[in-house]
């Protein structure tokens, strides 16, 4: 592992008059936001289970005169997960944090603070856009036939949310359901007649943080941490994987106590013993048990779609 020294750090060099700590761009998450939230009991163990009685068919068979009925059972459906630990750190030398201009222990905890929600917010977005319940414009058939005219529109929006409705698929709140959306497939659908813009709405109604707009049934959260990736057309073209989602599609797991929240932990120069024999090196970093696991295939849908770049 290196060790960050005054050396490997340019802007540490510059002098006091043009110090500039540059405001670092951090996403807004949200994916682990809106899943049902489990936590395991210390000492109970890594895996959990999900449980969820399903639905009962309609009784349309006419009651018989002094006979009881059948009756149903019930069908438990369960979806097991186990939890992982996740984390960094970095190294810092004494003349780097003695010398150098910044506060550096104190923005590298701030740095890694931010790395921690950014990690475990993609781990969740990687297990929500997965599954098989898909929908792409002009109904291409595979990611790889997406071409760059294959927007997000109100089509692939009323379809994604027929499908959750046909499945029975809950509202997450307020009789909507969640979009969440980068800022490229944003700004393409701001330009639909029927968007209805937060602006117009926002003095008398609850705003989630990050949304940005509804359509069809859908409120819509703005995040840079959407997955995109170039599909195998030639020339490639970037595809955008937004999801629309209902209540419990998803759940996020941790150990009881820590509610999601990385542990941040900063070790001073010398606390290594003899592997630091004259305090050199001091550390911070992070650590954080976590998983996310798909609870309901049928309340979420992804849709793969270009996008303004």
């Amino acid at each position: 592992m290196a060790v960050n020294t005054y050396a490997s750090l340019t802007a540490e060099q510059r002098t006091f008059y043009e110090k500039t700590l540059l405001t670092r761009l951090v996403p807004t998450l949200v994916y682990c936001k809106y899943g049902q939230k489990k936590s395991i009991k210390k000492r109970k163990g890594k895996t959990i289970q999900f449980r969820r009685i399903n639905s009962l068919p309609a009784a349309t068979t006419a009651l018989t005169e002094g006979q009881k009925p059948s009756g149903s059972s019930l069908n438990v459906t369960a979806v097991t997960a186990t939890i992982e630990q996740y984390g960094d750190y970095v190294l810092i030398s004494d003349e780097l944090d003695m010398m150098g201009i910044d506060p550096v222990l104190t923005e590298t905890s701030a740095l890694l603070g931010e790395q921690s929600g950014l990690t475990l917010d993609t781990i969740a977005r990687n297990v929500v856009r997965c599954g098989t319940n898909v929908l792409r414009p002009n109904s291409r058939a595979t990611i790889d036939a997406v071409t760059a005219t294959d927007k997000l529109t109100s089509t692939e929006i009323k379809l994604a949310v027929k499908k959750l409705r046909a499945a029975n698929a809950l509202p997450v709140e307020d009789g909507l359901y969640i979009g969440i959306i980068d800022p490229e497939t944003s700004f393409d659908l701001q330009g639909d007649a029927d968007w209805k813009d937060v602006s117009k709405y926002n003095g008398g109604e609850a705003i989630m943080k990050g949304e940005v707009g509804r359509l069809h049934g859908v409120r819509f959260i703005e995040t840079s941490n959407v997955y995109a990736a170039n599909n195998a057309a030639s020339p490639a073209v970037k595809v955008h994987h937004t999801v629309i989602f209902g209540k419990d599609a998803y759940g996020v797991v941790d150990i009881e106590g820590k509610e999601g929240k990385p542990s941040i932990i900063v070790k001073p120069a010398g606390s290594a013993g003899t592997e630091d024999p004259i305090n050199q090196v001091s550390s911070a970093g992070w650590k954080a048990p976590f998983t996310a696991v798909r609870l309901n295939e049928n309340a979420i849908v992804r849709i793969e779609h270009a996008a303004t770049e």
